[in-house]
C-alpha cells in the first residue's frame, strides 16, 4: 500500500539519497560515453525539432538494415543528458544494432518557457518520428524500432508504445515502435506529486498525474513491453515495475523481472554488459 507520508515517499523515490556513491556512476558513464562516441563515429546533436533540448545522437549500425534501439535517459525528467549514456551503444553496436539517444528539455524549464512531463512526452514522439524517417541513412531499419529507457526514460518508453502514430502524422506507420523495454520505470506518477524532493520540479496536477501514467491506460493494441528493475531498488520501484504488468496483462508485458544485486544505477551498467541477463533480454527484444 502506498503511503502519503512525504518522508516515506522521499525514501522510496529519491534514488540519489539511496545510493550515496551515485556521482561515481555519472562520472564513469560520461568518460566511457565520450570514448564510445569517438570509437563508433557517432553523429551527435542532430536536430529532431526546433525546441529546447530537441537533439539526438546516432551511433550508426555496422551493417545495413539493422535493428534500431532508441535509448531514453533518466533523471526524473529534470536532469542528466544523452551524452552520459552513449556507453550503452558499444555492446549493442557489436551486435549489429543502430543506437539512437535523444535528449529532451528538462523540468521545470524557465518562467518564460516552462517544461512539464507532457511537453517531454511530445518531444519523444517527435524524436521517434525523426528516427523512423531518417534512421535508414544510418544503417537502421525503420520497421524494427525498439524503445528502451531508464527510470523517467522507462516511463517515456511505455508511453511511446501506446502512442497513436497515425494521429501524429499520416505518413507514420501504425506500429512505429515495435517493442519497448522499461528499466526501473515509473508507471504511475501519482506518488511523485507528494514527494518533496521532486514535487516542485515536476508540478504535477491531479489531472496530469493520471493522464501521464501508462499504468492507468488500456494496454496498447500492438507491441510488447518488457519491465525490469533492480533487486536492490526500493519497494516502490519494485511495485512500479510489477504495476505495469498488472495493468496491461501478461500478454502485453510477458517479461517482468527483478535483477538481483542491482540498484537504480548499476541496473544501467547491466544493460550495457553483454554478459548480463538484462543485455541479453534487450537483444532478444530487438530481434523479436
Amino acid at each position: 500500500m502506498v503511503s502519503s507520508d512525504p518522508s516515506w515517499l522521499d525514501r522510496m523515490y529519491n534514488n540519489r539519497a539511496r545510493v550515496p556513491d551515485h556521482p561515481a556512476y555519472f562520472e564513469r558513464w560520461a568518460a566511457e560515453s565520450a570514448a564510445t562516441r569517438a570509437a563508433l563515429a557517432c553523429r551527435v546533436d542532430l536536430r529532431y525539432g526546433d525546441g529546447a533540448g530537441e537533439t539526438l545522437d546516432v551511433c550508426p549500425a555496422p551493417v545495413p538494415d539493422a535493428p534500431v534501439l532508441v535509448f531514453i535517459h533518466g533523471g526524473y525528467w529534470r536532469s542528466l543528458d544523452k551524452s552520459q549514456h552513449s556507453f550503452i551503444a558499444r555492446s549493442f553496436n557489436d551486435r549489429g544494432v543502430c543506437v539512437v539517444l535523444p535528449n529532451y528539455a528538462l523540468c521545470p524549464g524557465t518562467a518564460e518557457q516552462p517544461v512539464g512531463i507532457d511537453d517531454i512526452a511530445l518531444q519523444m514522439v517527435r524524436a521517434l518520428a525523426w528516427t523512423w524517417r531518417h534512421v535508414a541513412a544510418h544503417g537502421g531499419d525503420p520497421s524494427r524500432i525498439t524503445v528502451s529507457g531508464h527510470s523517467a526514460g522507462g516511463h517515456l518508453a511505455a508511453m511511446l508504445l501506446g502512442c497513436d502514430w497515425k494521429a501524429v502524422a499520416p505518413d507514420l506507420p501504425v506500429q512505429l515502435v515495435r517493442n519497448a523495454l522499461s528499466i526501473s520505470g515509473v508507471h504511475d506518477l501519482r506518488p511523485l506529486q507528494h514527494a518533496p524532493f521532486i514535487a516542485d520540479a515536476l508540478r504535477l496536477t491531479d489531472d496530469a498525474a493520471r493522464r501521464l501514467s501508462p499504468a492507468l491506460w488500456p494496454a496498447p493494441a500492438r507491441g510488447r513491453l518488457w519491465a525490469i528493475a533492480g533487486g536492490d531498488e526500493s519497494e516502490e520501484f519494485k511495485r512500479q515495475n510489477a504495476l505495469i504488468r498488472d495493468a496491461w496483462g501478461a500478454r502485453t508485458v510477458p517479461v517482468c523481472e527483478l535483477m538481483p544485486g542491482r540498484n537504480h544505477f548499476s541496473i544501467v551498467d547491466a544493460l550495457a554488459d553483454p554478459g548480463h541477463r538484462l543485455h541479453r533480454l534487450a537483444a532478444q527484444l530487438l530481434e523479436a
